[in-house]
């Protein structure tokens, strides 16, 4: 029997599954940038409960199954709960090279922090605006584009924190989103501006900085490849399908690649422990892009998806949207970084379908032009507004 306050169903299940094994990535990644036993501890942690999720889904799965047409629905349902285990396995990969003391070059670490989203901790001020506040009031991802993923209290971490969170006085906050939100959040926590990075000359690349470029992109197209593969089985697309099997494809070169940097920076480092942690890095990002290619499998197959898939997929703390830019919308003609779209909507933008060709991860410098199809995720409440950027007005369809 399922506890007070516990999932009881299989939706309830699948957004439960699905929400902590994308958190524990997060953490996993965190826990590498920030050399963070603790965080570690916590990933393994999660994924014990994500098990538990998981059998209880199977359990329920294979009871509901009464008949031979029940059996092909649930089966489906348990091919996605499988991915999603592979997920939290990667995630569990990740964060070991923390505890097993690999670590990676301490030289290196700012280039894996400002991977596109940037991972970062700030301590609530006395007399904060947030003070007293609750995370549902702040509104944060909308306000600022950062996206909570802990809040530390004490001793304590209270992770994926929701709306009714309030935040207290020495508090600190475990966050992620673009590097533009960085000073957004710090104001809301009563904390200082960080200053503009010093601009520096650049130096020659070395083969571990070719190394950990490789990496950053693994460990950005891999999150891009879970969210695409989520959205395909939301919208059962098979555009989407396809560009998740590029991506995949993609990934085993993109290892290859690592592993040849790595093994000619052996004897530029100190410490050979700090490659392998390179290295088994690598290997787990590969295992996530793996996961991401067996979801989108059902779609690929023209397999009929069980509902609960798409109303659990409607129902996770981070929703996929997709929107089309109209002509005569203010989004036309103007950057991501101009429409501010991350810390204005808090939506993160995956991909942009134009005409036949994919874009991921468009960079703050992208123009959006209109019919372009942009995939995003975010908050539930930032989908208006992102709706309000691509949508032209009434007068402008009219004419």
């Amino acid at each position: 029997m399922a506890e007070d306050g516990e999932p009881r169903n299989v939706k309830q299940l699948l957004v439960e599954a699905k929400d902590a094994s994308e958190l524990m990535v997060d953490l996993a990644y965190a826990a590498v940038f920030f050399n963070d036993e603790s965080l570690a501890e916590e990933v393994e942690d999660l994924n014990k409960r994500l098990a538990g999720y998981l059998w209880r889904l199977r359990e329920i799965s294979m009871l509901a199954a009464r008949s031979p047409e029940d059996a092909e629905g649930m089966s489906g349902v348990l091919h996605v709960a499988g991915a999603i285990e592979k997920i939290g396995e990667s995630a569990s990969d990740i964060a070991r090279v923390v505890q097993a003391k690999l670590g990676i070059p301490d030289v290196l670490r700012p280039d894996l922090r400002h991977a596109d989203e940037i991972v970062g901790r700030v301590r609530v001020r006395p007399d904060a605006p947030s003070v007293g506040r609750s995370l549902g009031e702040l509104l944060l991802p909308s306000e600022t584009g950062m996206w909570l993923l802990a809040v530390r209290r004490g001793s304590e971490w209270e992770f994926d924190p929701g709306p009714d969170t309030v935040l207290s006085e020495g508090d600190v906050l475990l966050f992620q989103g673009p590097e533009e939100g960085v000073n957004l959040i710090r104001e809301v926590a009563g904390a200082p501006s960080l200053p503009d990075a010093p601009v520096t000359e650049g130096q020659p690349l070395t083969e571990l900085d070719r190394a950990v470029d490789i990496l950053v992109e693994m460990k950005n197209s891999a999150e891009v490849a879970v969210g695409l593969a989520y959205s395909a089985l939301l919208f059962n697309d098979r555009a989407l399908a396809a560009e998740v099997a590029t991506l995949e494809s993609r990934s085993d070169i993109l290892h290859d690649e690592l592993e040849s940097w790595v093994l000619k920076a052996a004897p530029e480092a100190a410490n050979t422990d700090e490659l392998r942690g390179l290295l088994r890095l690598g290997y787990a990002s590969e295992l996530v892009f793996d996961a991401a290619r067996d979801m989108t499998w059902l779609i690929e197959q023209g397999e009929e998806l069980h509902p609960v898939i798409q109303m659990a997929l409607e129902e996770t703390e981070e929703v996929a949207t997709e929107s089309v830019v109209e002509r005569g919308s203010r989004a036309v003609g103007h950057s991501l970084k101009q429409l501010q779209l991350e810390t204005e909507t808090g939506m993160f933008v995956l991909a942009v379908q134009r005409g036949r060709r994919w874009i991921y991860r468009p960079r703050p410098r992208f123009e959006l032009e209109a019919g372009d199809r942009v995939i995003s995720v975010g908050p539930e409440e930032g989908f208006a507004e992102l709706e309000a950027l691509t949508r032209a007005p009434a007068h402008a369809i009219e004419s």
